[in-house]
């Protein structure tokens, strides 16, 4: 997907930087390496997020400009650190090795059971909700109206997947592991320690956090649910309603 990019003014020297600073050749595992390649996350999310960093300043080379023109900010998941790049919270270098402790420590605890992700698309919201948990599973993505992405072990997906709710079809999804689960608790613990050493600044647009859709300002705030989210739900569908407000507002 990263060819194209390639061709724009400084793109490839930027990727090239971003991937120094993460220790990870960025522009080969976005041009030629293959898909058991990328499903790693500890490949996969430091790729994630160069890739919006750069694309953000390409949009914005001057991002003071970005500031007087964009009202708000928010990231899903992994997106979250690079919105908080693009708030002045973090530098693109301070998200870059947090992006890369985050996919190795949660590529670490995706390894010790087999876990996964499968989306259910449709259905009605509540029966959904009740249908993972009675399978042991977490909505770990709501993602909006008929998309809710369901995590946990191989064998709850596969109960799943023969007994879905009424009216959804269930869409296994090529990643690593159960995400914003308890699974990923020991990545929590690693990203805490990191995350003690790394200074901010308050944000210069609000952020929408992932956690609840709510507002946040507070630099500090935004590291402490970057850290949580690991293992936290993803409730995008919150977002969307608070951008939808703030529209108004």
């Amino acid at each position: 997907f990263l060819a194209p990019w390639l061709e724009l003014p400084h793109f490839e020297d930027r990727m090239r930087w971003l991937g120094t600073v993460a220790g990870i050749d960025l522009v080969a595992h976005g041009t030629v390496s293959d898909e058991d390649t990328i499903r790693d996350t500890a490949v996969a999310q430091p790729l994630i997020v160069s890739s919006g960093l750069v694309s953000l300043l390409t949009l914005f080379p001057h991002p003071a400009e970005a500031f007087a023109k964009v009202g708000l900010g928010a990231g899903h998941s992994v997106g979250e650190i690079t919105a908080a790049a693009a708030a002045h919270v973090i530098t693109a270098e301070q998200a870059m090795v947090f992006v890369r402790e985050r996919g190795i420590a949660m590529a670490a605890a995706a390894a010790v059971t087999p876990t996964g992700m499968s989306a259910v698309l449709g259905g009605d919201r509540d029966e959904v909700v009740a249908t993972l948990e009675r399978h042991g599973l977490t909505p770990a993505n709501e993602n909006g109206a008929g998309q809710i992405v369901a995590a946990g072990t191989m064998a709850q997906l596969d109960a799943l997947a023969g007994e879905p709710p009424a009216g959804a079809r269930i869409r296994p999804l090529s990643v690593a592991g159960a995400f914003h689960t308890h699974h990923m608790a020991p990545a929590v613990s690693v990203l805490a320690k990191h995350a003690r050493a790394i200074s901010t600044h308050d944000t210069r647009i609000p952020l929408l956090s992932n956690a609840d859709g709510t507002v946040v300002r507070s630099g500090r705030e935004v590291l402490t649910r970057l850290v949580t989210q690991v293992s936290n739900p993803v409730r995008w569908d919150l977002c969307m309603q608070s951008d939808r407000k703030s529209t108004r507002l």
